[in-house]
């Protein structure tokens, strides 16, 4: 091969291989990382399609679960005589007692509030919890805050449960 031949190889070679740098810097990675970044969001969209339908399939147990809450939400106007009626009954039916019921409105937003009401009871282990197992299977929409049990014997055999429940207000009475 001829020098004249020779350098025009290597220049075509050159030139060849700084194209392809070119155009691989240009066009084939711009376009990789375009391709990657839209597989990602159509794996994101896939996804929250599968999750939007996993919600339309469980619509009516959504909505059956609301309106049993609705349904067992406390009535503005009642919600602490309820409460209270709740509490001797519960009493009654765990042979506890009872000795202070402090209710207490806390607003939340414009359409519900919720009554918080802190009470003490006394009583043995097992009247105790009979009394909040019984407060958990009513169909009040009562939640428990706050438990604090503490010895009033030496013995433990005698009790006292500190306790603070909240439950659901629909439509709040007016301040």
């Amino acid at each position: 091969m001829k020098i004249e031949n020779r350098q025009q190889v290597l220049a075509a070679v050159a030139i060849t291989a700084i194209a392809l740098l070119l155009l691989d810097r240009i066009v084939f990675t711009p376009m990789t990382k375009a391709w990657k970044a839209r597989s990602e969001e159509i794996t994101q969209l896939q996804d929250k399609i599968h999750k939007g339908r996993e919600l339309i399939a469980r619509a009516n147990i959504t909505r059956d679960h609301w309106e049993q809450m609705k349904t067992n939400a406390l009535s503005a106007e009642t919600a602490e005589r309820v409460l209270i009626n709740a509490f001797q009954r519960w009493s009654r039916e765990s042979g506890a007692s009872v000795s202070s019921i402090q209710p207490q409105w806390k607003p939340t937003e414009e359409d519900y509030a919720t009554l918080e009401c802190r009470a003490n009871i006394s009583g043995a282990v097992g009247s105790l919890a009979k009394f909040i197992y019984n407060i958990e299977k009513d169909a009040i929409a009562l939640r428990i805050e706050e438990l604090e049990i503490t010895s009033k014997d030496d013995n433990g055999q005698n009790l006292s449960l500190g306790l603070q429940v909240s439950g659901l207000v629909f439509n709040p009475p007016a301040e």
